[in-house]
C-alpha cells in the first residue's frame, strides 16, 4: 500500500508543479506584454468563460466521486481509479490561471483555479483514505 501512495504522490504534487509551470509562464509573458489579453465580455471571452466554468463543474464532483462509484477492489485498479481523480480535480487549477491571465486579470477565473485547489486537496493519498476506500461496504449497514 505504501508503494502506491508514494506513486500517487507523485502525481498529486507534479499537478502543483505544473500550476506553477503555468503561474509562472503566464505571469512572465503578461508582464512582458507578449500577447494582447481578451476582452471578458468579447464573444470568445464568454465562450472561454463558459467552457472553464463547465470543466471546472463536471471535473470536481466527478473525480471525487469516481472512486466509490468503481469501487477499486485491487491495488492495480485503486492506482488507476485514484490517479484519474487526481488528475480530473487537479488541471482545474492550471486551467483556471491560464485563462485569468488569457483574459487579463478576470477575477473570477482565479475563483476557479482557488475551487479547484480546494477540491485538489481533496485528493491527498494516504494510506489511510486507501484503506477506507478499499473496504467494501457492509450491506447490512443501515445508510442515513
Amino acid at each position: 500500500m505504501e508503494q502506491i501512495v508514494k506513486k500517487l504522490n507523485w502525481y498529486y504534487y507534479g499537478i502543483m508543479v505544473l500550476t506553477l509551470i503555468v503561474l509562472s509562464v503566464f505571469y512572465y509573458m503578461f508582464s512582458k506584454q507578449m500577447y494582447t489579453p481578451l476582452d471578458p465580455m468579447s464573444q470568445l471571452g464568454t465562450i472561454l468563460q463558459y467552457a472553464a466554468i463547465f470543466i471546472t463543474l463536471i471535473a470536481i464532483p466527478l473525480g471525487l466521486y469516481l472512486v466509490k462509484w468503481t469501487k477499486p477492489q485491487t491495488d492495480e485498479k485503486y492506482l488507476e481509479v485514484a490517479t484519474m481523480r487526481i488528475l480530473m480535480v487537479g488541471l482545474t487549477m492550471p486551467v483556471g490561471i491560464a485563462f485569468f491571465y488569457l483574459m487579463g486579470g478576470h477575477r473570477p477565473m482565479m475563483w476557479l483555479a482557488a475551487i479547484g485547489a480546494i477540491a485538489w486537496y481533496f485528493t491527498k493519498p494516504t494510506i489511510g483514505k486507501m484503506e477506507k476506500e478499499m473496504t467494501p461496504e457492509d450491506p447490512n449497514m443501515p445508510t442515513y
